[in-house]
């Protein structure tokens, strides 16, 4: 290594950026291109010739169907599955039957009933930027929401129906998730 080619390392062009493989469909050479949505590879002949590639081949997962499963709407098998939001369980007769199961955690915590409705009950739910919060489960009719897990016991200031637990650097408290209420306590 005592003499390096510093043509490697100019701005314009990179050692790495030379595919050195033909296009499939008109045969002239492929390169490194960037966009505003990444790094692809593309033919040199581009307004004649449009192919391209993604930079990286991800491998797809395979659907798995579950051996002895059966689908409770329809009788089918139950098969895992990837999707838009990661892996889940869903039916194998998937355009006729739209069955998904739902890993429920609420059989094994308390329901706690909605304060403001006191019809549905407060469930966990995960918005698009992957952060837990708890709503009511009558949602369309009723849009309470607190961003803290609920704790089923009555505000002793305010008598609102139910407190929060968070977290902190002093540990784990209890407080009223009403604004006007200032209630908080150790846990």
């Amino acid at each position: 290594m005592s003499k390096i080619d510093q043509q490697l390392f100019t701005v314009h062009e990179h050692a790495l950026e030379k595919e050195f493989e033909l296009c499939p469909v008109c045969g002239s050479e492929l390169s490194v291109k960037h966009s505003k949505h990444g790094s692809f590879v593309g033919c040199n002949n581009y307004p004649t010739c449009d192919y391209t590639r993604p930079l990286v081949q991800h491998e797809s997962i395979e659907t798995q169907v579950i051996s002895g499963s059966q689908c409770p709407q329809c009788g089918h098998e139950l098969a895992v599955k990837p999707g838009r939001f990661g892996i889940f369980i869903g039916c194998t007769n998937y355009p006729e039957c739209t069955h998904i199961e739902k890993h429920d955690h609420s059989s094994e915590v308390e329901q706690i009933t909605c304060p403001q409705c006191s019809k549905g009950h407060l469930e966990s739910r995960t918005s698009r930027y992957g952060k837990t919060f708890f709503a009511c489960s009558a949602y369309p009719k009723c849009k309470f929401i607190v961003n803290y897990p609920p704790y089923n016991e009555s505000c002793p200031e305010c008598g609102f129906g139910i407190l929060v637990e968070r977290k902190g650097a002093a540990g784990s408290r209890l407080e009223c998730p009403q604004k006007s209420c200032k209630y908080k306590r150790a846990l």
